[in-house]
């Protein structure tokens, strides 16, 4: 997520040399605006959990990797399916959940994943990340969990030795100071998830409810989830922004990033922020990947 629909303000560009790199974890205080933010939406925020419905449930395996898809009008894009493609390859089972008008909508997957779970519209992607993290809990404990969202696209590179490299227990791909120090929540990697380990979460990954807009979200869950985990596991993100200009590293650094073998690319490069990067560039890396561009202009139905 991008946490200020003020980013583009005053914002800028950056360089992968003003990142810390392997950085653990260290809680900080939230502003005085984000604690007032935060106290309101713990007090009006909250709505019941969204449908869901195992369509391929979850079984026992070592491994799991998670993908959230967003798909409001029922159909998946050629993004997509690149994504879903490269999460096959990676060690264990892939498990993909779907927000979509109705189940049916996710029959094209069927034949592509190993674990399959449609859910609401509502609740935005941490209701899927709670749903991901109690189904593994539950019917495949002590696997390792790899968690990403259809706002960025890839994985690009050897994602499977980046993680492999990380030390701590949940590890962020990107972290950023703003409002307090946080994990970047459009991807991560939970090792050994277990009912304990995912109680650590806290209120910040709710399991009967969600919260009910983009702002709740970010002050309930993205912001704290890391800071919550770290008081009973090892935290820590590949590349931290030490700010005070670079907010969001995956936008503001993202051809440096990928350089240095950071393997995604935010989708909003695109569109909303492309002003952070040349969009050229942006599009020659994904061609580079061989990820299909024609997906970034519209609907590309199944």
């Amino acid at each position: 997520m991008n946490h200020d629909p003020s980013f583009t303000a005053g914002s800028r560009g950056g360089s992968a040399s003003e990142l810390c790199r392997d950085w653990n974890f260290v809680p900080s205080r939230p502003t005085l605006l984000s604690r007032l933010s935060r106290a309101k939406s713990f007090l009006t925020g909250f709505r019941p959990t969204p449908p869901h419905r195992a369509l391929l449930p979850v079984a026992p395996r070592q491994r799991w990797s998670c993908y959230f898809l967003y798909l409001p009008d029922g159909r998946l894009t050629a993004a997509h399916r690149f994504t879903l493609k490269r999460l096959r390859e990676l060690p264990g089972g892939l498990l993909a959940i779907g927000a979509a008008p109705c189940a049916k909508d996710l029959v094209p997957l069927e034949d592509s994943v190993d674990a399959l779970y449609w859910k609401g519209l509502s609740g935005f992607d941490f209701s899927a990340y709670s749903l991901a993290l109690a189904e593994v809990s539950r019917r495949s404990p002590g696997a390792d969990l790899l968690v990403m969202n259809d706002s960025v696209l890839g994985p690009f590179g050897d994602i499977e030795a980046a993680i492999g490299r990380a030390p701590w227990d949940l590890t962020g791909f990107t972290a950023s100071w703003l409002f307090e120090n946080h994990l970047q929540s459009y991807a991560f990697h939970l090792r050994e998830v277990t009912p304990e380990r995912i109680r650590a979460f806290g209120s910040a990954i709710p399991r009967r409810m969600a919260l009910g807009s983009y702002r709740n979200v970010i002050n309930v869950q993205e912001t704290r989830f890391a800071r919550l985990a770290a008081r009973r596991m090892r935290v820590g993100a590949m590349w931290y922004a030490r700010g005070p200009e670079l907010h969001d590293p995956s936008l503001q650094c993202a051809l440096d990033l990928a350089s240095a073998g950071f393997p995604f690319v935010k989708r909003s490069l695109l569109g909303r922020y492309s002003h952070f990067q040349d969009r050229g560039a942006i599009e020659a890396l994904l061609a580079s990947h061989g990820h299909p561009l024609p997906a970034m202009r519209g609907a590309d139905p199944v």
